[in-house]
Parts: C-alpha cells; structure tokens; sequence
C-alpha cells in the first residue's frame, strides 16, 4: 500500500465509548490531518469480565476488527481498550499494517522517566495484564521498575453515567497516593481526559496513552514509507 503521510487513514477500535472523545482531542490537537475511522465492540469488557480471562474466542475477534479496518484501507490501526494487549499483539504479528496495543508508547515513556512508575486504573479487569505487560517490557529493557496502581471502578461508572466532574474528582483525590513515583499513567483512553487535574496535584510527569500512540503511528507510519 502507498501511504499518503499527508491525510492517513487510521482505524480507532474501541471497547468503551467513553475512550472515543479523548482519543479524537488526542489526534485534533497532535495529528489532526489524519482521517480517523471509529470500529467499535462494547460487548468485549463485559465478556472479559465474565470469563474471567482472554478467550480464543475473544482473540479472534480482535483480529477480526483490526483485518475489517485493514480490508477498508487504514494505514494503520489503534486500539484504545487496554484490556486486550496479548491479543493485540498476535494480530498485530500477522497483519500487514502497523497494529499498536493502547498503552505500549506510553510504557515505553514511564520507564524513561525512572524506575517507580504509578498506575491510576478505572477498568480492573484490565489491571493484570497491564500489569504483566510493563513488566515484561521492563525486562526486555533491562530496567528495574515498579509499578504500583491505585483502581477507581467508581471512576469508570461515573464517566459511563455522564458524570465526568466525579471521574475527575475522584482521579484527583486519588493521585497524591501515587505522590512518590517518577512518574503517573493514566492507564486507559478513557480516563485520559483527567491529565489536567491530576497534573494539577502532582509534581511528576503525568502520562497518558493517546498523545504516545500517536506520537509512535507517526513514527511507524513514516518507517513504513
């Protein structure tokens, strides 16, 4: 496929659609010529829930979004639900076009800032293999860090109800637990839209995963040619 650097296509797949909006101010304020396209399963976080784990059927899926996207001509696909790395990371290595899991870049970022990194989580089905991911991206890194992370599902529900005061409330009355790290992650897409604040009460560096991932597209889209 040619790529058109100029207005690339970029397939956004989603599991919440509370990771929408802060993806899409993402990608106005740092990339804003690129043509996004919004692939949404919301059936996935109750699922994963369910079972308690990540399924075969569950990862077939996942392939299934990411080939659909690629089959209508996206350069490159992001997925925005950080629950399904190990998933995303099996289609990625069979499909054509770069494939980027939600919060690789921005692990990538935690662990230049130091070595005692928090996590500020809303979605605990997701925390254990975010937490399994940093990890194993800290040993291939040869870096000794920790991860420490504070879940506010209170959060979640209350972005899900339309309530973002109290998700950003909450974010903010939680983060001087994570006071003494070298860094803070807002974990997922969706809670994201709290940097402001939680960057507010803190004096390290707040990251989240939107602006690194798509700081690492552009990256990968340019590599590609």
């Amino acid at each position: 496929m040619t790529m058109d650097h100029s207005t690339p296509r970029i397939a956004l797949i989603h599991a919440v659609y509370v990771a929408m909006a802060p993806v899409e101010a993402a990608f106005q304020e740092r990339w804003p010529q690129a043509r996004r396209v919004n692939l949404v399963d919301d059936a996935l976080p109750a699922d994963l829930e369910r079972d308690g784990r990540l399924t075969d059927a569950m990862r077939a899926r996942i392939r299934r979004l990411a080939q659909h996207a690629i089959t209508d001509g996206a350069y490159a696909v992001l997925f925005t639900c950080s629950a399904f790395g190990e998933a995303i990371a099996a289609a990625a290595a069979e499909l054509p076009v770069p494939v980027l899991k939600p919060n690789e870049a921005m692990f990538e970022a935690a662990l230049r800032a130091g070595r005692r990194i928090g996590m500020l989580a809303t979605f605990g089905a997701a925390v254990p293999a975010m937490e399994e991911e940093f990890r194993a991206l800290a040993r291939e890194r040869g870096i000794d860090a920790s991860l420490e992370v504070v879940c506010l599902p209170e959060a979640l529900a209350a972005a899900k109800a339309g309530d973002m005061a109290t998700h950003d409330r909450l974010h903010v009355e939680s983060a001087p637990r994570l006071a003494h790290c070298d860094a803070v992650m807002l974990a997922h897409f969706s809670n994201s839209r709290a940097l402001e604040a939680v960057q507010a009460v803190l004096t390290c560096p707040v990251l989240t995963a939107p602006s690194a991932a798509i700081q690492t597209l552009q990256t990968r889209l340019r590599a590609a040619g």
